[in-house]
Order: structure tokens, then sequence, then C-alpha cells
């Protein structure tokens, strides 16, 4: 599959065949009392408990599992700000590939430590005046390195999108009808790959991108029907999806298939990260839990509908997410 590609349905029902006995069927979580507190039925897609702790493993498997062996001899390079990376680390090491990946020096630590234990390099970069692009584009064509982007590539969504199937087949086990699916959006790989699957598994779903207040350039780009970048010197605790701009195949997929875009703040996202933790024992990273926000905090009519909430990732530092419970108890 050529890079510039878009993916198909075919292409994540062939990435679910690779990643089976790989990737961890995350489950479809609910809790009654959360169902009470929020007025809705919310099944919780746990992709905080998928290998690595966030759902960034499928697409990496997917790519690398792919590469030729004397390109998994050179190795991969990737950037990213902490689950990416994991998610290349893993997968490399499972290939037998060196790994080298380029993350902001303001990465949780986590995130940092976790990506380092699964044997790759890591390089840091300053994220306000340092390209991370450039630096892992350099990193590869100096180093023969093969690199394995975040989002925008066809195998990333695909694999991501297996997620999707996964909510089409569980739904349908527990005898639920999904009105809706919200998943957190960053470049939109994620929400793309679902969306490919969703369409096809679940179709009169309403499928929704959530994005972090600031960070809202895939809402945005909806509206406009072009994409839009992000606001200079803009700021989000959801450290996990910061791109500047949507995926331009992400958001060919996107554009056709999403019934829109959703924005949610970060006190918001803080009362998410507690509900989560409370009724599911789910311990979420701020850029995992806006999904869940989005609906505790009413940005979409859910009453008497089955919503379906993707919580993407579980990588966050023990102070960040302390601070976030006591944050949202306080409010």
């Amino acid at each position: 599959m050529a890079s510039g590609d878009l993916p198909t349905f075919a292409d994540v029902q062939a990435a679910a065949e690779r990643l089976r006995g790989h990737a961890v069927v995350t489950p479809l979580l609910e809790s009654p009392l959360l169902n009470e507190e929020l007025g809705v039925r919310v099944l919780v897609k746990a992709e905080a408990l998928q290998r690595t702790g966030s759902f960034k493993f499928r697409g990496a498997y997917n790519h690398i599992s792919q590469l030729s062996q004397a390109a998994r001899k050179r190795g991969v390079v990737a950037y990213s700000s902490g689950n990416h990376a994991q998610g290349v680390a893993a997968a490399a090491r499972l290939a037998g590939a060196p790994a080298l990946i380029v993350m902001p020096a303001d990465a949780p630590a986590v995130k940092l430590n976790n990506t380092r234990a699964w044997g790759a390099e890591v390089v840091l970069y300053d994220r306000d005046r340092e390209s991370r692009e450039e630096l892992a584009g350099r990193i590869a064509e100096e180093r023969g390195l093969v690199l394995v982007p975040p989002y925008d590539h066809p195998l990333i969504i695909a694999g991501q999108g297996t997620g999707g199937l996964e909510i089409a087949e569980q739904a349908a086990a527990l005898g639920a009808e999904i009105d809706a699916v919200l998943a957190p959006c960053g470049g939109g790989g994620l929400i793309s790959g679902c969306a490919l699957a969703l369409a096809e598994r679940a179709p009169r779903a309403a499928i929704y991108a959530v994005e972090p207040e600031s960070f809202d350039d895939t809402t945005r780009s909806l509206a406009a029907g072009a994409r839009q970048r992000i606001r200079p010197g803009v700021q989000s605790f959801c450290d996990a999806l910061l791109a500047p701009m949507p995926g331009e195949l992400t958001f060919a997929i996107n554009r056709k298939l999403l019934a829109g875009g959703l924005v949610v703040s970060d006190d918001e996202v803080a009362r998410a990260m507690r509900l989560a933790f409370v009724h599911l024992k789910l311990v979420l990273e701020p850029g995992g839990a806006v999904a869940l926000a989005a609906v505790a905090a009413e940005k979409l009519d859910c009453r008497g509908k089955t919503v379906v909430v993707v919580a993407s990732g579980g990588n966050v530092d023990a102070d960040t997410f302390a601070a976030a419970l006591s944050r949202a108890a306080d409010g």
C-alpha cells in the first residue's frame, strides 16, 4: 500500500488479522451508576488497557509488521509526544527492529521512561523552537531508517480502525444499538480508522471527533471544508492531542464520514478523568478522557441514547492524575 493511498474497510480487516494475538481486544465497559449520573447509556472502549497503554500500538504494529527484513534490520524512526512513541517502540521490539523516537523534552516522564524501557533510543527536542518532523526526517535520511508517522499513513489508519471493528462486535454482543461514537482526535488517525470500520459495521451511528479547547483544528476544518491549523501559542494539558493540523489522509476520510467535531475544556476533561476512575476504576490520561468529557458536559444531546466513547490512553504521570482528580473534586 502506497503512503498516499486512502485506506479502505478491507484494509482495516486485514490489519485485524495481523494484530490477532498481538494487540489486546480491549473491553467495552459499562457502569450503571455512570449511566444514571449522566442520563445516557455510555459504553467505554478501554484502550487505556491496550498494550503500551494506548490505541497507538495497533497502527504501529500494522505498519512495522509489513516492512521487509532489510528495512527491519536498518530500523525505524518516529516522532511523538509519547503514545505513538511507545507503540512504535513495542512493535519494533516484537519485529526485531531498532527504533529511534524523537520526543519533546517536556513529554510526561511516564511516556519517556516507558519508551526507553521498550528499548528505543530517544532524541529530545524543544517543541516550541524545533520541528519534530524535520528532525525525524533528517535522522531517517542520515541513518537509512523507515519513518513511521503518527497518523497520516494508510497502514497506521487501518491499524487504529481495528478498535472500531471491536466496538461494533462488542456492542452487538451486548444487544446494543449504537447511536453515536465519540473518539479523541489529534491528527485524526484513530477517528478516521474507526469511522472506516463503523461506517460498514454500525452505519446508523453518528461519529464525532472530540478535541481540547484551542486544539480544535479538526472541528474547524470540518466546518470550513478544508484543513485548518491551530492558533499560535495555545496550550492544553491534553498532551496526546496537540497535533498542529489534521492529516491529509485522515481529513479526507473524516470530512466524508464524521457527523462533526466537539470541543471540551481542561476542567471538563478533569471531571471525566474522575468519572472514569470512580465508576470504572480506569486511569485515563487527559487526552484519553476527552470523549467521555464531551458526553458528561452535554456537548451532544445524548438523552435516551446509547453512546460509545473511546478512552484512548492511560499514560499519565501520577502527579498530573492526582491533580486532575483533585481539580474535579474541588469543582
